[in-house]
């Protein structure tokens, strides 16, 4: 084979260079530390691979320049650096090194909770000034006070062992972790409301998302305890500044230690600078072990796909023959979309999903099927670190049982997709087809028959069949400025159940969905994105 080579833009720990090194025959690894954007532009178009940290940003126009690009690589779990979608489109894969630098993410909230407890940054400045204020720095123990937990993935799991270590309490709020598995780590699941009330200190581990925005906001801090403290190392957004800041300059919570900025470095640096806040540049992963764990990972990572053709840890799709994908890729993305709609649309913890696919579909190869499903059910609690090779694997982490039935037989359409799901005290079913070879649509939900494009904002609201519903509906909606694209009506009988779908073309706010709830003979309201 033709010798690959690699450029290292922000550098690159000395032992995943020795991990290139003994492929030195077929591999060249160019490490440069502090590449500019003009000099990147200047030599991506010589390189195979590009494996960046946090500084360098792969935007379009570097994608565009890098012709000769296979692979694009992070060290690291993040990234918000990278134009993912751009470089699926332009078929380079994109990777990351996912557990490279969890315990030294946990490590840090940890140390974070420990750090703010104890007062011990104020406590070292003031020594520094010469001052002795013992009175001043009177902290709390953390021994057998209620540690809350938002999001209990990887990171979470980890603080929520040291933490149970510390003899603390644990509590979590995570919708898409079951019970069990959080029974096993010794934690006790509730509701983020409840979460808020009842904790001393709550530490944040989920990814930023639409949903995960301003989480911590105004209202949320609101329900804290005048006791409480804050940890924030996930993601910059998920914490609303400006409330916090508020809220602690006027003591309604008592502190927060921060890891990371909505803008990095900050511009205002008034939250930083409170005496009541811990704050540190993002580092979570900064550590030598952490380092040099995403170095030797993402070389070897590198090196199994240009050596060994396989692809690990892959963001985007993994690698298929031009001739299967044209064929599977339209079910490919029906099944992502039907993953993203059952997520949004049952409520709960789902402990089992059963696929069934039937006609012509069966004969496919429906893992990547599967596989796609599970990326889109999984993406808004993991969506950092998921991709088609470990949703199944990320799938039983948490607890869910997948199934697949398959049947060459099928009634209504040349091939169908049925996903069925099972809560605790519930079941829920959507169904999806591609109609042409090329065009997914949404067939079913429940009992529910209808034929809806799988994309954009939707509006779905299940209703009694009246006269006026519809309207309404419409009204509503154009009185506050939003304009609808399409709507799909499914019903069982005149005068029962029906449901709608009601495609907008920009988000509704909260208050929108709730002035839809409270409308006549309306049931429920969702509002799902695909």
């Amino acid at each position: 084979m033709e010798r690959v080579r690699v450029i290292a833009t922000d550098g690159l720990a000395p032992e995943g260079i020795e991990v290139f090194e003994r492929y030195k025959d077929l591999i060249s690894i160019d490490v440069r530390k502090g590449t500019t954007r003009e000099e990147l532009l200047e030599l991506i178009g010589d390189y195979d691979a590009l494996i960046v940290r946090s500084a360098t940003k792969v935007t379009k126009e570097i994608i565009d320049k890098g012709k000769k690009l296979k692979i694009i690589g992070r060290a690291g779990i993040g990234l918000d650096n990278v134009d993912v979608q751009y470089a699926t489109k332009k078929g380079i894969i994109v990777m990351n090194t996912p557990l490279g630098n969890t315990i030294t993410t946990a490590e840090h909230a940890i140390a974070m909770m420990f750090a703010l407890a104890r007062k011990i940054s104020l406590a070292d400045k003031l020594m520094k000034e010469e001052k002795w204020e013992k009175k001043k720095l009177e902290g709390v123990e953390l021994f057998n006070k209620t540690l809350g937990i938002i999001g209990l993935g990887n990171i979470g799991s980890v603080v929520a062992e040291r933490a149970i270590g510390l003899k603390m309490n644990v509590i979590a709020c995570d919708p898409y972790i079951p019970e069990e598995r959080a029974k096993r780590l010794g934690v006790k699941m509730v509701s983020l409301d409840e979460l808020l009330r009842a904790a001393d200190f709550i530490s944040i581990h989920v990814p930023l998302t639409e949903e995960t925005k301003n989480l911590i906001n105004k209202s949320a801090i609101e329900k804290m305890k005048p006791s409480a403290m804050i940890i924030h190392c996930a993601r910059g957004g998920i914490v609303n500044e400006d409330d916090l800041y508020d809220a602690l300059v006027q003591k309604r919570i008592a502190g927060a230690a921060i890891d990371v900025w909505e803008k990095e470095p900050p511009i205002d640096w008034k939250l930083a600078k409170l005496e009541n806040v811990v704050a540190t540049p993002h580092l979570g992963a900064s550590t030598v072990e952490a380092q040099r764990n995403v170095s030797i990972n993402i070389a070897e990572q590198i090196i199994d796909y240009f050596v060994k053709g396989v692809v690990r840890n892959a963001f985007n799709l993994p690698s298929i023959s031009q001739e299967v994908f044209e064929v599977i890729s339209p079910y490919m993305e029906l099944t992502e979309k039907l993953g993203l709609l059952t997520s949004q649309i049952f409520a709960g913890p789902i402990h089992t999903v059963e696929i069934t696919y039937e006609g012509e579909v069966a004969r496919l190869s429906t893992d990547y099927l599967t596989k796609s499903f599970l990326k889109g059910f999984l993406f808004r609690s993991v969506s950092e670190n998921l991709n088609l090779i470990n949703s199944t694997f990320i799938a039983k982490e948490r607890g869910i049982n997948v199934y697949e039935r398959k049947t060459d037989v099928c009634s209504d359409y040349a091939s169908l997709i049925t996903i069925k799901v099972k809560l605790d005290s519930k079941e829920g079913s959507v169904a999806g087809a591609v109609f042409g070879k090329k065009h997914p649509r949404i067939v079913r939900i429940d009992d529910f028959h209808l034929e809806a494009l799988p994309e954009g904002t939707i509006i779905i609201l299940r209703n009694w069949d009246r006269p006026g519903v519809i309207g309404n509906i419409g009204t509503t909606l154009g009185r506050n400025g939003i304009n609808i694209a399409h709507m799909h009506i499914g019903r069982r009988a005149p005068g029962e159940q029906a449901i709608a779908l009601v495609h907008i073309d920009t988000p509704a706010p909260k208050e929108v969905l709730d002035e839809l709830s409270k409308l006549p003979n309306i049931i429920s309201v969702v509002q799902v994105r695909l």
